[in-house]
């Protein structure tokens, strides 16, 4: 799709200087801008660039004073790197922007569709589920019976819903997601086997909630595994059955969060993080990567290791691991002399 220039100034109330009638229908990094492509100067060290780039247009700041002469067209705003993402944003918008139902696509009679719908080739939709307006269900889409999902949320390709899953507004699910599939639930018998616990509760994902791809969040035992709003989660992570996420916690790929553990709000989990079951982890706290969680963390720690404590902690006691064999090799020599004493 091809814009004009002053109608990107529009959108970015910035002003042009140089040629508004020039078509752009593609944004670049300004290094590597060629005709047509659309692109921005935020960080100084990136000025050489202005004055070779092939780009059609430049987004810059208001203030910002050429050294040399410049053949693209610039758009001067407030805050360049701002607007650049506010373009990103209206780019996604149009290029995601699907409606119509596919002939391809299964539906029960018994589905409630809010209006501007959009559903894909091969999209399967059971009994009783309820879609809000604006909701985009990409092809090959599975969505379980008695599931609900609110407005303006967004089902990649493969994701996968079980029954009496409840999702938000404003939600993105990517591909390969699968959520309510039942959890880790298996009772150990005197003979050794294992039988297996029915999973009859759900999974409720509250508003604003990102999940990347190939995550997985379980079903509860009784009752919900539930996922707070505004909650942010990368790819490749395992929540297990009856785990509650607050409010805005940010949790990054490779995480493994084993059944009923309770996260606070605000917090930040790093990657490859592994937690047990049944803790109790506060509001507004920070664990590092790889780390190792086996007991309740209070509010506002940061905390690293396995098993997991204080970093600064962590960090003091390090460098003497990282010293371990020259402390060995010193008391090893005191050792010898203290021998040699005695004799």
């Amino acid at each position: 799709m091809k814009f004009t220039i002053r109608q990107i100034a529009e959108i970015l109330n910035g002003t042009v200087e140089g040629n508004p009638e020039a078509n752009v229908w593609k944004l670049s990094k300004i290094e590597e801008g060629s005709e047509g492509s659309l692109s921005f100067l935020a960080n100084p060290l990136y000025k050489q660039y202005l004055y070779s780039t092939e780009a059609t247009a430049i987004i810059v700041n208001k203030d910002f004073v050429p050294e040399q002469s410049i053949s693209t067209t610039l758009i001067r705003v407030d805050d360049a790197y701002g607007a650049f993402a506010k373009l990103l944003e209206f780019y996604n918008q149009v290029k995601l922007n699907k409606t119509g139902i596919s002939e391809l696509a299964f539906i029960n009679e018994t589905v409630k569709l809010g209006e501007n719908t959009y559903i894909g080739e091969f999209a399967c939709i059971g009994e009783n589920v309820v879609l809000g307006n604006n909701v985009k269900i990409y092809p090959h889409v599975y969505i379980g019976d008695n599931t609900t999902i609110g407005e303006n949320t967004t089902l990649y390709s493969g994701v996968k819903i079980y029954s009496d899953t409840v999702i938000g507004n404003n939600c993105i699910l990517h591909s390969g997601v699968i959520i309510g599939a039942d959890g880790f639930g298996f009772a150990q018998q005197t003979d050794n086997n294992y039988n297996k616990v029915a999973q009859i509760g759900n999974v409720i994902i509250e508003d604003n909630v990102e999940v990347g791809a190939n995550t997985t969040i379980d079903r509860a035992t009784l009752g919900s595994t539930l996922i707070k709003k505004g909650v942010k989660l990368d790819n490749q992570i395992q929540i297990a059955h009856n785990c509650v996420i607050g409010e805005n916690t940010v949790i990054v790929s490779q995480t493994g969060i084993a059944g009923s553990t309770k996260i606070g709000k605000n917090c930040m989990i790093a990657g490859q993080v592994g937690i047990v079951g049944h803790l109790s982890i506060g509001d507004n706290v920070k664990i590092a990567a790889q780390s190792g969680i086996t007991s309740n963390v209070k509010d506002g720690e940061i905390i690293m290791g396995s098993p997991a404590f204080n970093i600064n902690e962590y960090r003091k006691v390090y460098v003497h691991f990282r010293n371990l064999s020259k402390l060995v090799k010193k008391i090893d020599e005191l050792e010898k002399q203290l021998k040699d004493l005695k004799k």
